[in-house]
C-alpha cells in the first residue's frame, strides 16, 4: 500500500471515529437536557406511618445536635423536583424566633417541611387551616408544635406587659398555659412554655379535619421542646 493510501484510510478511519463520537456526544446531551426540562416528578415521601415520619425529625434533629448534618435535599436537583408539586412528611407549627429554623434544626430540606411560624407557636384560624391543608391535602404524616427555650412570647405573658397593636392576642392565647402551670415546681419560664406547646397541640386536636385523621392512624399529633442553647428538641406528647 503506497503513502497515499495508507493517508487517505487513517484519514477516513479518524472520520468515522470523529462523526461516531459526535453523535453518541449528542445523544447523551439531548437525554441530558430531557432530564433538565422534564424532570422526574416529586419522590413521595409521606407515605410513610406517622411513627416513621417522627422517627425521621428526631435521627435529624441528633445529626444536627451531633454536628453530622447531611443537609439532604438542598440542591439545585431537589429545586427542580418539587417545583410542581409538594408531598411534605412533616408539617411544623413554631415559633418565629429568628433561633428555630425548622429545616436546619431537624437536618431537612426543600419539599421535605409544611412550615407555619408565628410568635409563642400559637393555633390562629389561618394556622389551623394551613396545618389542615398541609395533613389532609398535601398528606404530612405527623405534626409537631414546638416551643422554644426561652421564649419572648411567653415570658411576656408571665411579666403581664403591656404591649402596643396586635402583639396582646398571642398574649391572649398564653395566658391559659401560663395560668395552668405557675404552681408548678422548676423554672417558672420552662414550665410555662412546655405547657404552651401541649395547649396549642390540644387546639390543634380539637380541629375535626386532624382529629378525624389520628383516629384513622394517618396523622401523629406531638409537642416538642426546643433547647437553645443545645439544639436538641425533646418530645413532650404524643397523640
Amino acid at each position: 500500500m503506497n503513502s497515499n493510501n495508507r493517508q487517505f484510510n487513517l484519514s477516513r478511519r479518524n472520520s468515522l471515529k470523529f462523526v461516531a463520537g459526535a453523535i453518541g456526544t449528542g445523544i447523551l446531551a439531548a437525554g441530558a437536557g430531557a432530564d433538565l426540562a422534564a424532570p422526574e416528578p416529586a419522590i413521595a415521601q409521606n407515605d410513610s406511618t406517622p411513627d416513621a415520619a417522627l422517627q425521621k425529625l428526631i435521627d435529624g434533629n441528633k445529626r444536627f445536635v451531633e454536628s453530622k448534618r447531611q443537609n439532604p435535599h438542598q440542591d439545585f436537583g431537589r429545586l427542580t423536583e418539587v417545583a410542581k408539586t409538594q408531598k411534605p412528611f412533616a408539617c411544623i407549627l413554631g415559633c418565629a424566633d429568628s433561633r428555630f429554623p425548622s429545616e436546619i434544626i431537624f437536618d431537612q430540606g426543600l419539599g421535605d417541611l409544611f412550615v407555619c411560624r408565628v410568635a409563642g407557636n400559637v393555633v390562629t384560624p389561618e394556622e389551623m387551616g394551613s396545618l389542615e391543608f398541609g395533613t389532609l391535602v398535601l398528606g404530612a404524616k405527623v405534626l409537631v408544635v414546638v416551643g422554644h427555650e426561652r421564649c419572648g412570647a411567653v415570658d411576656a405573658t408571665i411579666k403581664g406587659a403591656q404591649v402596643p397593636g396586635q402583639i396582646g392576642s398571642l398574649i391572649d392565647a398564653i395566658k391559659p398555659a401560663v395560668e395552668s402551670s405557675k404552681d408548678q415546681t422548676g423554672d417558672r419560664l420552662e414550665n410555662a412554655v412546655k405547657a404552651n406547646v401541649i395547649l396549642q397541640a390540644k387546639r390543634l386536636k380539637a380541629s375535626p379535619v386532624i382529629s378525624k385523621l389520628i383516629a384513622e392512624n394517618k396523622l401523629k399529633v406531638v409537642g416538642g421542646y426546643y433547647d437553645l442553647d443545645t439544639g436538641r428538641v425533646t418530645i413532650l406528647s404524643e397523640s
